[in-house]
Parts: C-alpha cells; sequence; structure tokens
C-alpha cells in the first residue's frame, strides 16, 4: 500500500481541488469520471452510476466513449451484472471478461475486464462507479485502490449536492408554472443588472457564441384544430421539461414565442459553447419523445425541430421602448443568429441541424450528417447544413 501512498494523496488533493467550485451533481460527475480515466489509463470508460430514483431529474446524458451520441448512465449500465452484483453485496467486483455493450444501433462493442466499486453512504449504496478495460486488459491492485479512494470523495460530496438541487427545484418549479417560460427572460437581465449595474450603459460586444432555436413543428396547424387551453397546455408541458437539460449546460433562453425558444451558449470558450449546445439538443431531442402526448390523447405528437450555429455575435442588452415603458432583454445580433433561426425553420421531422462553425468546433465527438447546400428564407447565399439526427431511410 505504501508503494501507492504519495501517488493517491496527490490524486486525491487534485479530484478535491477540482470539484470544490462545483455544486450540481453533473458537474461533480463528469469531473470524477474524467479523473478516473486519466488515473485508470487502460480504461476504455468510466461511469458514476446513481441509484437515487429522482438522479435522471438533475443529471444529464453524458456522451459515453462506448456510444455514438449522448447517454443515460443510469439506464444502460445500471442492469449489467457487475454492477448488480456490486450493489447486491456492497464491495468491489470485478468481471474478468466482461460481456460486449450492445449500442442503440444494435452494433456491439467489445471490451475487456469490467470492474464495479460501490459508493456507501451510512451502509447505504448510494451510487456505483463502473469502469470498463480495454479488450486483453486488467485491473491492478494500483486501480481498486484509487476506486476506492473515489468512492469514499463520491459519498461526501454527494449530500451536498444533493441539497443543491433540493434547494434549486422549488424555484424551478415555480418558474415551469408560467405559460411560455416568458418570465425567464427579464429575470435573466435582472439578475444581470443587479450584477453588473454597467450593463445598463454599456455598448454590445462582440463574442464567440453558440445559438440554439427551437420550433415545434406543426404549431400552427394544430392550434386550428384543438382548443387553445389544451395546446397551450401542451406547449407548457414541454418547454417546462427543456429548461433543465438547458440550464445544465449553461444555456440562457434569451427569447420565446409562442412555439419557439432561443438559447444563447456564452462561456469564454468557443468550443465549450458549441458542445454545450449539442448536449442540450441531444438532451431536449429525448424529453420531447417523453414528454409528448400518448395514444390516450386527443393531441397529434409535436415534433421539436432545432437549428444551432456558431461564430461571432454582437451581446448585450437590447431596448424595446414602448407607450408602457421600455422592455430589456440580454441577446446575440448578427448573421449568426439569423442562421440558427433559419436552419430551425428548415429543420424537419425533429431534425437537428447545425452550420458549418459548430461542425468545425465539435468535428469527432458525434456522428454528423451532411446535407449538402440549401438555400434558406432570408439568406442572400446558399448555406452548407449539417444535421445530428440521422436521416430516415
Amino acid at each position: 500500500m505504501d508503494t501507492y501512498c504519495t501517488e493517491r494523496f496527490q490524486a486525491q488533493r487534485r479530484l478535491a481541488r477540482k470539484i470544490a467550485p462545483f455544486m450540481e451533481v453533473n458537474e461533480i460527475v463528469e469531473t470524477m469520471r474524467a479523473e478516473l480515466r486519466t488515473i485508470i489509463p487502460h480504461a476504455m470508460e468510466a461511469c458514476v452510476l446513481l441509484l437515487d430514483p429522482d438522479a435522471k431529474q438533475y443529471t444529464r446524458p453524458l456522451q459515453c466513449a462506448l456510444y455514438d451520441r449522448p447517454v443515460n448512465c443510469l439506464m444502460c449500465k445500471r442492469s449489467r451484472p457487475a454492477v448488480q452484483k456490486a450493489v447486491k453485496q456492497g464491495k468491489a467486483v470485478v468481471f474478468h471478461e466482461g460481456s460486449p455493450v450492445l449500442r442503440h444501433d444494435s452494433s456491439t462493442v467489445d471490451i475487456g475486464p469490467e470492474a464495479a466499486m460501490p459508493v456507501l453512504l451510512n451502509g447505504e449504496v448510494v451510487a456505483v462507479l463502473s469502469v470498463v478495460a480495454v479488450p486483453e486488459g486488467h485491473f491492478s491492485r494500483r486501480d481498486f485502490l484509487f476506486l476506492k479512494d473515489f468512492s469514499e470523495a463520491l459519498s461526501n460530496v454527494m449530500v451536498n449536492a444533493r441539497k443543491h438541487w433540493e434547494t434549486t427545484k422549488e424555484k424551478i418549479r415555480i418558474s415551469q408554472m408560467l405559460a411560455h417560460l416568458a418570465p425567464f427572460v427579464p429575470q435573466s437581465v435582472r439578475t444581470m443588472v443587479e450584477t453588473n449595474p454597467e450593463l445598463l450603459s454599456q455598448e454590445k460586444q462582440p463574442k464567440d457564441v453558440s445559438i440554439l432555436f427551437l420550433d415545434l413543428e406543426g404549431y400552427t396547424a394544430l392550434s386550428q384544430s384543438h382548443p387553445e387551453v389544451e395546446v397551450n397546455r401542451l406547449v407548457e408541458r414541454l418547454f417546462s421539461g427543456f429548461v433543465d437539460p438547458i440550464q445544465r449546460s449553461r444555456g440562457d433562453i434569451n427569447e420565446t414565442s409562442g412555439d419557439g425558444l432561443m438559447i444563447i451558449f456564452k462561456e469564454d470558450d468557443a468550443r465549450t459553447n458549441a458542445i454545450n449546445s449539442v448536449k442540450a439538443a441531444f438532451e431536449i431531442h429525448e424529453r420531447a419523445a417523453e414528454l409528448n402526448p400518448g395514444p390516450a390523447s386527443s393531441l397529434e405528437q409535436v415534433n421539436v425541430k432545432m437549428g444551432i450555429n456558431s461564430g461571432q455575435a454582437l451581446l448585450g442588452m437590447t431596448r424595446f421602448k414602448g407607450s408602457l415603458g421600455t422592455r430589456m432583454t440580454y441577446t446575440a445580433s448578427g448573421p449568426v443568429t439569423n442562421i440558427a433561426a433559419r436552419l430551425a425553420s428548415f429543420a424537419k421531422g425533429g431534425e437537428i441541424l447545425i452550420g458549418e462553425e459548430t461542425v468545425r468546433l465539435i468535428q469527432g465527438l458525434w456522428p454528423i450528417y451532411d446535407k449538402g447546400e440549401a438555400k434558406l428564407k432570408g439568406i442572400e447565399n446558399p448555406v452548407r447544413v449539417f444535421s445530428l439526427t440521422a436521416p430516415v431511410s
């Protein structure tokens, strides 16, 4: 054990330093997962599986190295024999020959040994650290010592992270009850101005952003064929379900209309913005499928079509003056925003369309399908269009 004493101590300090600024469970989980993959270099993937029944509400699907798109580890790995055995026995388990991982397209990924380490809190298993090694790899005693250290660290931070989520959940619930999310826009502006009063007089500044527009396909026809109250209830349920994915991916809901949203991703790194916008889009796509009317409803299912574009836009306050006063919002303007909006309008059947700069920033992370050039409404020159959703044969 003394052999790894210094290395373990350094790893624990590094992990503690990295997760200290975070309160959201997802950020903690992603940080721990990245550290595990670094410390165990022969690992194909490392996952943190939370056993809390509410975990799906405050975590988002992660980009798993074994899949071609973000997946919810809570669902896809919880049923694996190694994880089930670790939960049942409350101790570390290793399968020297892990069974292949089945992907969404029915293909399989071969893996090597599979290890599962339970995370205990007050004697109860609250999570499992799952690590799969490359084929013909193996787990050493060193690897299990690190897994044990990480499981103890995770049990400590999970309590505070859960409390943080429960504190914010009530605020989110109240906001979700308000039709079409309109109050989100002025509230976000008020918060910004309270923190930085100089924004009131500051001119718009150029900044690298990613813009996500989403529209409900068939909203107009639905409004004409069904009672307004039913349609509004459906839209409110859908949009309310999108709030968490947007907030988890650090998006700012900027503008709302009857059937659409505009979300700005404006961190300091352009690639981070593009990745966050795509993660949000994938989760919105998944949530839309869950929240759409079932067979027993009189309402038809509504496709959510999305457009993402990245680049430099003018970011800052926009004022709308009228006879009843001035309304302010914090927005991004310019061609980048216009093209994102047109991509959403051009999408069909729940597609997620993206522009060339977004493609460049996320290259290699997700499958991208080239749809060729398209003439978008209001855009003078043809635009190269790409899709994140596979073409329907």
